[in-house]
C-alpha cells in the first residue's frame, strides 16, 4: 500500500468525514495507508503540504485570502469540502428552550481570539441583529483552553465544536442553547487541501475515489455506527456523547453528498469575510478553488 498522511488543523467530530476515510476503511479499500497528525498550535497545516509532510490536509478557504492579498497565488488549491455550514454550538450554564441571541449581549462568552470561528461568530451577530461589541468576550487559549475554563466557571456561555458541547451536557456542566451554522447560512467552511500539483497524480484520484464513498457513508450510515468506527479517535469523550454530536451534524446538513467546493458556499465565504473578517477584496474561485481530481 501506497502511504498518505493527513494532517488536521484542528481535531474534532465536525471533521468526522476526513476521519472517517480512515475509520471506515475507505482509504484502505483504494491501495493507501494512512497516517494523520494535527498541526502543532500556531502553525498552519498549509506548512505541512509545502514541505511535503503531508498530502492533504483539512483547513479553511481564509487561507488563501492572505498570499492572494500580497499578490501571490498558492501553489496549493481547496478541492473538496469537509463542512458546508459553520459547526459550533454555544452552550450556557442552564437549560433555556426560550434563548434568543439578543441574551449573549451584556453576557461573558468564552470565544475564539480570532481566525475564522470569530469571523463566522461575529456574522452569526449581525445576522440575528445584535451588536457584537456588546457582549463580553472572554478569550483563554485554544479549545482546550476555552473548555477548561468554562468548566472552571469562567463565563455564561462558551463557543465549541462537536462534541464537547455535548461532553459539557453529559457530565452537567452545561446546555446546548444554540447552534450558529442555521445563523450564518451555507458557506464554504472548512476544506480540503493539496498541493496543485498533487491533485494530478493517481494518489489524489485513489484518495478522491474514497472520498466520495465516505461522503456517501456519512450521510447513509448511522451515528450509531459512525460513532462505534470512530470511538478510538476521540478517548476522552463518551461514545453516547460522540454519537448524539454526529446525529445532530447529519441533521444539520454540514455534510452534504457531494465533494466539491461551490461557487455559492465560495462567494458566501466571501460575504462573511468582507463583513468580519478584514477581507478587502474579493478573489476568483479558481485562485482559490479547484475541482476534485477527476475519478474513473
Amino acid at each position: 500500500m501506497e502511504k498518505i498522511h493527513i494532517q488536521f488543523t484542528l481535531f474534532s467530530a465536525f471533521y468526522a468525514p476526513l476521519i472517517a476515510t480512515m475509520s471506515g476503511g475507505f482509504l484502505r479499500q483504494e491501495g493507501l495507508d494512512p497516517d494523520w497528525s494535527i498541526s502543532a498550535p500556531g502553525v498552519s497545516a498549509i506548512a505541512a503540504l509545502e514541505d511535503g509532510s503531508a498530502q492533504v490536509v483539512q483547513s479553511a478557504l481564509s487561507q488563501s485570502f492572505t498570499p492572494l492579498s500580497k499578490g501571490i497565488k498558492p501553489a496549493y488549491a481547496h478541492f473538496a469540502q469537509v463542512n458546508e455550514m459553520d459547526g459550533f454550538f454555544l452552550t450556557g450554564r442552564e437549560a433555556d428552550p426560550s434563548f434568543t441571541w439578543s441574551k449573549l449581549e451584556g453576557s461573558n462568552v468564552v470565544l475564539f481570539g480570532g481566525g475564522q470561528p470569530l469571523a463566522m461568530f461575529k456574522y452569526a451577530c449581525y445576522k440575528a441583529g445584535i451588536d457584537f461589541d456588546k457582549i463580553n468576550a472572554v478569550q483563554v487559549g485554544g479549545a482546550a483552553d476555552m473548555d477548561q475554563a468554562f468548566r472552571q466557571g469562567q463565563g455564561h456561555y462558551v463557543q465549541q465544536q462537536g462534541p464537547f458541547p455535548q461532553q459539557l451536557e453529559a457530565d452537567g456542566v452545561g446546555h446546548v442553547v444554540a447552534q450558529v451554522g442555521p445563523m450564518v447560512g451555507p458557506c464554504g467552511f472548512s476544506s480540503l487541501v493539496a498541493m496543485r500539483d498533487w491533485l494530478d497524480t493517481d494518489m489524489a484520484r485513489a484518495f478522491t475515489r474514497a472520498y466520495i464513498k465516505t461522503r456517501k457513508y456519512m450521510n447513509e450510515e448511522s451515528a450509531a455506527e459512525i460513532a462505534a468506527a470512530q470511538k478510538s479517535y476521540f478517548p476522552k469523550i463518551d461514545q453516547g456523547v460522540l454519537e448524539s454530536c454526529i446525529a445532530t451534524y447529519q441533521g444539520l446538513g454540514n455534510w452534504t453528498p457531494h465533494i466539491e467546493i461551490t461557487p455559492q458556499a465560495y462567494e458566501a465565504t466571501l460575504d462573511i469575510y468582507q463583513y468580519a473578517g478584514g477581507l478587502t477584496q474579493r478573489f476568483a474561485y479558481e485562485d482559490v478553488c479547484a475541482l476534485p481530481p477527476a475519478v474513473n
